[in-house]
């Protein structure tokens, strides 16, 4: 059976890495979580105070920066790690969220991710998520997903997620927080967030988790079997 490359691109919260996953363990096939390299980059650049307008100071800093998954028996799904640390549930907070759009859209960070997730899909049989992920790193994808959500929707379950972590955040505060990220992953100059011409389009307001899988797995199944 032929493996192929499968690319989840839409806006935050709107479930593409859980569908990701979902499929990939399904296919049997690796789940690159780009948003997560990306994160783990944002942590970096907090961590060592990096000025995004200093464009030297962004290019040492990504000479600094090894990326890798690892496989978690407990969770059995894969961790990020950057320089060798597990930084999984660090990349999850909201002082990251709060600035990985600004340091994602960054020119050199957008192709320093780029490079290291077309390396990674080489092989094919990868599912990667993302913002630009059928558009700008694998164009010529068997089989690209637009995911998208009401916006209310996608502000709920943001708020569920980060509410078990942090009971002290507000609604109001996940709203504001994902109406910028929208802005900016939408409006950045290198690789904005677009729907890619031939990308189906999976609209799961209304879909449960399975419901959606159902519907990707039916995609995958006939560009595989094409």
């Amino acid at each position: 059976m032929r493996k192929i490359i499968i690319t989840l691109d839409g806006y935050s919260s709107c479930g593409k890495s859980t569908l990701a996953r979902q499929l990939a363990r399904e296919l049997n096939y690796v789940f690159i979580d780009s948003g997560a390299m990306y994160r783990a980059i944002t942590l970096y650049f907090l961590r060592a105070h990096i000025d995004c307008a200093d464009t030297e100071k962004v290019i040492k800093a990504l000479s600094e920066i090894a990326l890798s998954f690892e496989y978690n028996p407990v969770t059995g799904q894969s961790d990020m790690y950057l320089n060798d640390e597990n930084v999984e549930s660090l990349i999850r907070e909201m002082v990251v969220s709060e600035h990985v759009s600004e340091v994602a859209a960054l020119k050199e960070v957008r192709e320093f991710g780029v490079t290291q997730q077309q390396l990674m899909g080489k092989k094919k049989g990868i599912v990667m998520d993302g913002r630009d992920i059928g558009t700008t790193v694998f164009p010529d994808a068997e089989l690209k997903i637009f995911v998208t959500a009401d916006p209310a929707v996608r502000v709920e379950r943001r708020f569920k997620e980060l509410f078990e972590k942090n009971p002290s955040i507000t609604i109001e505060e996940v709203k504001r927080n994902l109406e910028m990220r929208d802005y900016m992953d939408s409006n950045r100059e290198f690789s904005p967030l677009r729907q890619a011409p031939d990308a189906v389009i999976l609209d799961n307001s209304n879909l449960t988790r399975e419901e959606q899988l159902q519907v990707a797995l039916a995609w995958a199944k006939e560009r595989i079997n094409a």
